[in-house]
C-alpha cells in the first residue's frame, strides 16, 4: 500500500452552485456517473490548494487571498476538453462553478 498524504480543506466552500453552461458541461452531474465525480474531483482541488491551469502569479494571488481574506479562484480543463472555472467568494459564503463565457 502506497503512502498517500491526504490534504486538508484550506478555506470552507460555502454553498456551492453551478451555471447552467458549466451544469451541461458535465452533464451527469446529479445522477452517480462521471460527471458527478469529475466535478467533485475538481472541488476538492479547488479546495486544497490546487490551482489548476494558472499562471504563476495568479496562483500567488491566490496564495495572498487565503491569507488575506479574498476571492479564490480556479481555472481546469475538463476531460470533455473545456475549461471550467470555479470561484470561491472573498467571504466564502459561496463558490460557483462556471464556464469563461458565463462570467
Amino acid at each position: 500500500m502506497e503512502n498517500e498524504t491526504v490534504k486538508l480543506p484550506l478555506f470552507p466552500l460555502g454553498r456551492t452552485v453551478i451555471t447552467p453552461g458549466a451544469l451541461a458541461t458535465f452533464g451527469d452531474l446529479f445522477g452517480v456517473g462521471p460527471g458527478a465525480i469529475v466535478l467533485q474531483q475538481l472541488l476538492t482541488r479547488h479546495v486544497t490548494g490546487d490551482w489548476g491551469d494558472l499562471d504563476a502569479s495568479d496562483r500567488r494571488a491566490n496564495d495572498l487571498a487565503l491569507r488575506d481574506g479574498e476571492r479564490l479562484f480556479s481555472s481546469y480543463t475538463v476531460p470533455k476538453g473545456e475549461r471550467v472555472w470555479i470561484i470561491t467568494e472573498w467571504d466564502r459564503s459561496y463558490t460557483t462553478t462556471l464556464l469563461p463565457d458565463e462570467y
